[in-house]
């Protein structure tokens, strides 16, 4: 079997974004809520704010194509196979929202079928009977709502019906907050005016499988680190619904990169499961987000899950079809907090930043001068495999790059998108420091460098070109990995005091995965963590739990005992 490697986030050239409100200016780059489906042999990724889509014949190498005929400025693109045709539609308020029909999306001539409302995060479906439905909804005030369409003209049939709303004291996931922490809920004053403490509740996606229908949803809100996607589940396309305890089944509130919400799960070729969600930055704007892909599946008890353990590390692409508890973990960290130096750094952003484990923090040089460069000095010993630079524009009075034409939105805003900027930078890597070897001329964000074959280096350098819009160069992560020579850490002893999991630090432990589920063998939900405790808030009320603590470095895992825990109130 062929595999192939990818990391989260996904290595995409993600747009830039320029965005003006009344009072304030962000500039950033944004990719959102995926929609990603298999269609003709290929595989289509719209996502929102990107002013097209991505397609590939193989989930690994993607090219874009521009789409000036849809709206690409309107949120959350949708895109699903209608009677042999590809359908498109997006968020609008204020107008109703139009559908995109075509049978050759590469060619750029689109069907444009008039709507006959406004909606917001929309998907469609079309169930084995040939009936389509509609699911849309993004709101802290009401539900998603469900509504069938005829299949032709795409009209409604009937009236909406509710079916998902927000349940924070239930459900612990849903709560707006970091770590899912009510103490720390913070939206501002006219934020916590109008929402108070309910969650957004967004981001539908219908899922049939063994006859019933799985519908998905997105929640608390996208700029928090436990962004994730719940399930609710029925016997027919509008219900009733039933909560699915196990949810969410897509989260990832832990790591390098947070976030794992408002996505779309598809199966590949081969049949294995995937589900592609939203990624946080939301540093420079709560929109500032980018695209990951996580293996997934269906228990034998028809329980949909997720595999994100070690889902910012670099995953395995089968060519076949394959387990996906066997799709992550074959590769550890080299670099993290290991030693670094740096040509410049402005003094709030220390060179010790592009080694953190934390893609809202940075390295940032003092200068805006090409040339300026970090080093990161790696284990003795170890082998690299794979590599991640991250880079991020940022300073205060870096210029908007040139728009193309804007659009108005909410509260006087004006919305520029331009195509994508940029960001040259050098990556190299030597055995003793003073002989280096080139590995890559690179100008992505998020580029993923994988060495065929791998090589022992012992330093890794990456040196930033002058940057179009006039920045100084900023790594966010320059990640190592590969495998070290030392011993994996010893096994965490972890004892329980409420919702709190706690334990000894471990000597030689870079971090640790709390596993956690409703049975031993069912530990479906993974929180990354480099301290030696964690509260879990993110619990559903009236179950009882089982959580495991495994202990990690660059030389390997070492998993943890399942005990079981208080049931939850």
């Amino acid at each position: 079997m062929t595999i192939r490697l990818f990391a989260n986030p996904l290595d995409l050239p993600y747009r830039f974004q320029h965005v003006t409100l009344a009072w304030r200016k962000h500039h950033y780059r944004e990719a959102a809520d995926p929609s990603v489906v298999r269609f003709q042999g290929r595989y289509l990724l719209f996502a929102s704010m990107s002013g097209g889509f991505w397609h590939s014949t193989d989930l690994h190498d993607w090219r874009f194509t521009a789409t000036p005929d849809l709206p690409v400025h309107d949120y959350a693109p949708d895109v699903r196979e209608i009677d042999g045709q590809l359908v498109v539609c997006a968020s609008r308020r204020g107008r109703p929202c139009d559908f995109y029909r075509t049978a050759d999306p590469l060619a750029g001539s689109w069907e444009v079928i008039p709507g006959e409302v406004a909606f917001w995060d929309p998907n469609l479906f079309q169930d084995d009977d040939g009936r389509v439905y509609l699911y849309e909804g993004c709101s802290a005030n009401r539900p998603i709502r469900g509504v069938e369409l005829d299949r032709h003209t795409l009209r409604r049939i009937g009236e909406p019906v509710d079916l998902i709303a927000g349940n924070p004291d239930e459900h612990g996931w849903e709560t707006p907050a970091e770590d899912y922490d009510a103490a720390r809920i913070d939206r501002g004053l006219v934020m916590r005016m109008l929402f108070g403490r309910r969650p957004f509740i967004e981001g539908a996606w219908m899922v049939k499988h063994d006859g019933r229908y799985h519908l998905q949803y997105a929640a608390p809100a996208t700029q928090y680190n436990g962004y994730a996607d719940g399930t609710y589940l029925g016997a027919s396309p509008l219900g009733p619904f039933t909560y699915v305890p196990q949810s969410p089944f897509s989260a990832k509130p832990g790591g390098f990169i947070t976030g794992a919400g408002h996505g779309s799960t598809f199966t590949d070729e081969h049949g294995n499961w995937w589900h592609a969600a939203t990624m946080r930055i939301s540093r420079h704007h709560d929109f500032e987000r980018r695209l990951g892909l996580f293996p997934a599946g269906f228990d034998d008890d028809g329980v949909f899950f997720c595999n994100q353990e070690f889902a910012d590390y670099p995953l395995l692409l089968p060519d076949g079809p394959a387990d996906p508890w066997s799709l992550t973990g074959h590769q550890m960290l080299l670099s993290a907090g290991a030693p670094v130096t740096a040509s410049s750094a402005d003094p709030g952003h220390p060179a010790g930043l592009a080694v953190t484990e934390d893609v809202r923090t940075w390295w940032r040089a003092a200068t805006t001068h090409a040339g300026e460069w970090v080093t990161v000095e790696l284990p003795a010993g170890s082998v690299t495999h794979t590599l991640q630079v991250n880079t991020i524009e940022d300073g205060p009075d870096h210029p908007a790059p040139p728009p193309i034409p804007a659009q108005r939105g909410l509260l006087g805003s004006r919305i520029l998108v331009p195509s994508d900027v940029p960001a040259p930078f050098r990556l190299e890597g030597s055995a003793d420091g003073e002989d280096w070897t080139l590995l890559r001329d690179g100008t992505r964000s998020h580029e993923f460098v994988v060495l065929d074959p791998p090589r022992p280096l012992r330093y890794v350098r990456v040196t930033g070109g002058r940057h179009p819009l006039g920045t100084a160069f900023a790594i966010s992560g320059l990640r190592v990995f590969g495998l070290g020579s030392g011993q994996p850490p010893a096994a965490a002893e972890p004892t329980v005091n409420g919702a709190v999991v706690s334990w000894p630090a471990v000597p030689g432990a870079d971090g640790y995965n709390v596993r956690y589920g409703l049975a031993p063998d069912k530990l479906y939900h993974c929180w990354q963590v480099s301290v030696p405790s964690l509260t879990l808030r993110s619990l559903n009320a009236g179950h009882r739990y089982w959580v495991a603590v495994d202990t990690f470095n660059a030389s390997g895992v070492t998993r943890g005992t399942p005990f079981g825990i208080e049931e939850t109130t």
